[in-house]
């Protein structure tokens, strides 16, 4: 004898939602990613955030098994971008790299369409770099001390370069001058290779520049170290003091730090910080972060938003000190 048992539509769809209710939360949660994530970076293609990005990007996705794309958002010193991340939908799959210049635009802009540290949630470090003070080999500094001790006879005759008013380069000039006790003339440059050719040609004394911009430079011949701006020396320039040897306690370094929209859910968050770190880590991956002067690091993401959150506060003070006008 046979039974046939027919169910209603009705009953069915409630066996359905029923079914589904009982599946863990854990579970559904594994389902991210299930697409390529994009990293949106705020400066030129072929810049070193474009750069960096990429590379850590490659990492990323050989940690978490899917595609990482770069997209470049130019424009406003990278408000535009970070503007485009902060009201982005919080899934996880777009998320950005901020680097020193974020922090520089918190300080420098009167008012921004975005919290520039609450919009985030912020996931990790992942490199660190050094600035180098240099100068042109010919030029008559020879050190560090004596780039003080001539602005200190001769306020505001030195010159330095930067890449623009209101650019980290800038604000590192800045802070030395107010932390040394000195005076300089400030000559701010459009981006690009033009400061530091400059600087070489001897048409402008002092050059606050990343390593990675410095460096051929420097091991070609072309541009004299007086000091890189961590508080201790690098294995890259061994016999290059840092500044904190001769001006006790400045230091300045850029970062580079991934986050996303603040809304991320936590197990979101957990995945992609775990991946983030162990990526970056990888041997191929540290290699090539190191050959651009790079220091892989991490953070949890409590400390990199209170480390971010400091680095705000005190270019804002370097901006109040120094009397730049805010945009």
């Amino acid at each position: 004898m046979h039974f046939v048992i027919r169910f209603s539509e009705g009953f069915a769809a409630v066996l359905v939602v029923a079914v589904a209710a009982l599946v863990p939360a854990a579970v559904q949660a594994q389902a991210f990613p299930s697409k390529s994530i994009k990293i949106v970076q705020g400066f030129g293609a072929g810049g070193q955030a474009d750069t960096l990005a990429r590379i850590l990007g490659q990492g990323l996705s050989e940690e978490i098994g899917q595609p990482v794309l770069v997209e470049g958002k130019t424009g406003a010193g990278g408000n535009i971008a970070s503007e485009f991340v902060a009201k982005s939908p919080a899934d996880g799959y777009t998320l950005i790299l901020q680097t020193n210049g974020h922090a520089v635009s918190a300080a420098i802009y009167k008012q921004l369409p975005y919290d520039p540290l609450n919009d985030f949630k912020w996931l990790s470090l992942t490199t660190g770099f050094v600035f180098v003070v240099g100068t042109s080999p010919q030029s008559r500094i020879k050190s560090l001390t004596e780039m003080i001790e001539t602005a200190k006879k001769e306020p505001g005759k030195l010159t330095y370069s930067s890449v623009g008013v209101g650019t980290t380069q800038h604000l590192i000039g800045e802070l030395l001058q107010s932390t040394a006790g000195i005076k300089m003339l400030h000559v701010p440059y459009r981006g690009g290779g033009a400061p530091v050719g400059d600087v070489m040609a001897g048409r402008i004394d002092i050059l606050f520049d990343t390593y990675t911009v410095a460096r051929a430079h420097v091991a070609g011949g072309k541009l004299r170290a007086l000091a890189v701006t961590t508080s201790k020396r690098i294995p890259q320039l061994p016999d290059v003091p840092a500044v904190a040897e001769t001006v006790p306690g400045f230091e300045v370094t850029s970062w580079m730090a991934v986050a996303g929209p603040a809304a991320l859910p936590a197990d979101v968050v957990d995945k992609l910080h775990r991946a983030l770190v162990k990526g970056s880590m990888r041997p191929e991956i540290s290699k090539r972060l190191a050959a651009l002067g790079g220091t892989p690091t991490s953070s949890t993401p409590e400390e990199i938003k209170k480390y971010v959150g400091a680095v705000i506060n005190k270019f804002k003070r370097v901006v109040d000190q120094a009397n730049i006008p805010r945009q």
